[in-house]
């Protein structure tokens, strides 16, 4: 059991390259260290670390430990974790006089002396029998990063439709922000080889729920593998966290994260250079190489579409607005989805009827925006002038062509 300093950080070379040890033994003494960050959690403490506790003692294969982190505890929480780490053998205890479940866990992993570091929520959401799958790959040397997926087809998860959908959201926002290839960022549950975790550490500046989410980053863009389990989860009734202020904060990360990779801030060359497998599938020729390449094509298809989509309009406007709206979409939607297909996605071969179904699903939603704004000017302006029925259609069209990129990248033409 201990006090650590607050907010300790391990340190660069000289030269500003990473390095993979921060005084720890030179050969690990266990194989999994498991961490339990807890803030004022007293009535569930005690039941999930001895049950946890059981599992690692009867079912677990490798030598494992239990670390309590206790960051900032305002309640007896502390008193339990002592008395657990007295009684129980491979559980021990620490403090943190500052509070963020991420301060805990970067304390906790980078003292560890184990060969992979992990940790998992107090309230142990997720069935523990995803355990050995997260740490295998891991200490076979397969992977070197392991997360437990929620949104996985085959996970099993209980919980309601409101944090179901946030969850959803932020992925799908880190997708196509940070170019993230993880689907779960925020299950409490994962796992990461012990010398790679000390490596990123010092770059990770959230202490707090975004933690988790910039530490994968960091480890996709160094080039780490990332493997991801299904897990069955259920969710806490009795959880305290505060839905509306973690969202919030996790936006001002994703800002600032993307910030810093932009402005190279974060030295993601050099991490990948020490770290990374390197690149073992050479690029296929026709292929946009970035996302930046797929947005530039894929908005030199959506300018032209515009103007195609505009002047079909103009010739089919004696049938009426709305008519001539769903003429000029359902044409310029077949062309642009091929289009994208072929240049933007790099997309050949079988698949094509299923692809021109789900660009059109894509279609009507921006269908669903354009009518909806020509309804809306209508009810404001009885007799609208060309110029202005025009001018809302071009803004209407613009946030249609933003969502429809995302559905393509992400849903459509998904690799």
């Amino acid at each position: 059991m201990s006090s650590p300093p607050d907010d300790p950080v391990p340190s660069e070379s000289a030269e500003g390259t990473v390095t993979l040890t921060a005084d720890v033994p030179a050969t690990p003494t266990l194989d999994v260290e498991i961490v339990v960050p807890v803030f004022n959690e007293e009535a569930d403490l005690e039941p999930s670390v001895r049950r946890l506790h059981a599992f690692l003692s009867k079912e677990f294969p490798f030598t494992a430990s239990i670390t309590i982190a206790d960051n900032a505890s305002t309640d007896g929480t502390w008193a339990v974790a002592i008395a657990l780490a007295d009684e129980l053998p491979g559980v021990t205890a620490v403090h943190l006089d500052a509070k963020g479940r991420g301060r805990a866990l970067r304390y906790a992993w980078t003292a560890s002396t184990a060969r992979v570091v992990a940790y998992m929520d107090v309230d142990l959401s997720t069935d523990l029998a995803a355990l050995l799958p997260l740490v295998a790959p891991l200490l076979s040397g397969h992977s070197d990063v392991a997360i437990g997926s929620r949104l996985s087809r085959t996970a099993r998860v209980v919980r309601g439709p409101k944090r179901e959908l946030i969850s959803r959201s932020y992925n799908l926002l880190l997708r196509t922000t940070l170019r993230a290839r993880f689907s779960d960022a925020q299950c409490g549950f994962k796992a990461m080889r012990a010398d790679y975790a000390r490596a990123l550490l010092p770059h990770v500046r959230d202490t707090a729920w975004f933690f988790d989410t910039e530490l994968l980053v960091l480890a996709e863009r160094s080039g780490l593998r990332i493997a991801e389990v299904p897990v069955d989860w259920v969710d806490d009734p009795d959880s305290r966290v505060d839905i509306t202020a973690t969202a919030l904060a996790d936006l001002r990360g994703v800002a600032r994260l993307g910030r810093a990779l932009v402005r190279g801030e974060v030295p993601v060359r050099e991490l990948r250079q020490q770290l990374g497998r390197g690149q073992v599938v050479p690029a296929v020729p026709g292929v946009p190489e970035s996302l930046a390449r797929q947005a530039v094509r894929f908005a030199t298809i959506g300018a032209l579409s515009t103007v195609a989509y505009l002047l079909l309009f103009l010739l089919a406007r004696p049938l009426g607005a709305q008519p001539a709206n769903l003429f000029a979409l359902l044409v310029t939607a077949v062309m642009n989805t091929a289009a994208n297909r072929r240049f933007t996605f790099g997309v050949r071969g079988a698949g094509a009827v299923r692809h021109q179904a789900q660009g059109l699903i894509v279609f009507a939603l921006g269908l669903v925006l354009t009518s909806g704004s020509l309804a809306l000017l209508s009810v404001l302006a009885h007799h609208p002038a060309r110029a202005l029925e025009l001018s809302v259609l071009i803004a209407a069209n613009l946030a249609a062509t933003v969502l429809r990129f995302v559905l393509f990248k992400e849903w459509v033409f998904k690799r």
